[in-house]
């Protein structure tokens, strides 16, 4: 059996493009080598080159058409690209010890305003899910999620005692499309009660809405404590 000496993976091939879109070599517009040519050129497979190809086209260095070829971006930039942030791994990352306790977990009848909302067909269900989120036993984020049935059927089985809604959804499907909104909300006695605030306090809140093509998944509006910072780079 012979077995492949390649050596060079599709990361160095990025790298080794990048360096030389970035340096002037390969300037705006500038029609690369083919594939094959490339393949030979790094000693790995053409299935390697195509990996690298197609991600830089994705993050917005390179634009490929078929039968045309793959040429540098007359105006190459980095594209933005979202991921589901886990409460969990947010509390750790800052040096706190993460706790998760569920609030309540139903299964009803859309309301109006989320039907409305989310173009809902009257009479859908949802599981309308409430969870905190600790961190060294100090609230850091009230939860208060809406979960499509028809679009997820699985979640009316789901257990939220154990592990919260948002680390479930990660774990069980995909997203299309996502909505993000920031707004101060003002803490309303229950909110007050859960984040520990003044009735009244405006609390620095996240809403956000996924789709999964083009069908509804989830509607959740995030509280956090006081103190709370949003930080992300791009």
């Amino acid at each position: 059996m012979t077995q492949s000496t390649e050596t060079t993976s599709y990361k160095d091939i990025k790298q080794t493009v990048l360096g030389r879109i970035r340096s002037g070599e390969w300037r705006p517009d500038t029609l690369l080598p083919n594939e094959e040519d490339l393949a030979v050129e790094f000693s790995c497979t053409r299935t390697t080159v195509n990996r690298a190809l197609r991600e830089l086209a994705e993050e917005g260095f390179l634009e490929r058409r078929r039968k045309a070829g793959t040429r540098v971006s007359s105006a190459p930039q980095r594209q933005a690209r979202f991921t589901i942030p886990l409460v969990r791994d947010e509390v750790e990352a800052m040096g706190g010890t993460y706790r998760y306790a569920l609030v309540s977990a139903l299964a009803e009848t859309a309301p109006e305003w989320l039907a409305a909302r989310l173009a809902l067909t009257p009479g859908q269900r949802v599981v309308h899910v409430r969870c905190m989120h600790y961190s060294d036993n100090t609230p850091f984020q009230f939860e208060d999620r809406w979960i499509v049935i028809d679009s997820v059927p699985q979640v009316e089985q789901a257990d939220f005692s154990a592990i919260g809604p948002n680390e479930w959804l990660v774990q069980t499907v995909p997203f299309t499309n996502v909505e993000l909104s920031f707004l101060a909300s003002r803490a309303d006695a229950t909110l007050a009660g859960f984040l520990d605030v003044t009735e009244g306090e405006p609390v620095f809140t996240a809403e956000r809405i996924t789709w999964l093509q083009g069908q509804p998944v989830t509607l959740a509006k995030m509280y956090f404590a006081a103190g709370y910072r949003m930080t992300t780079r791009l």
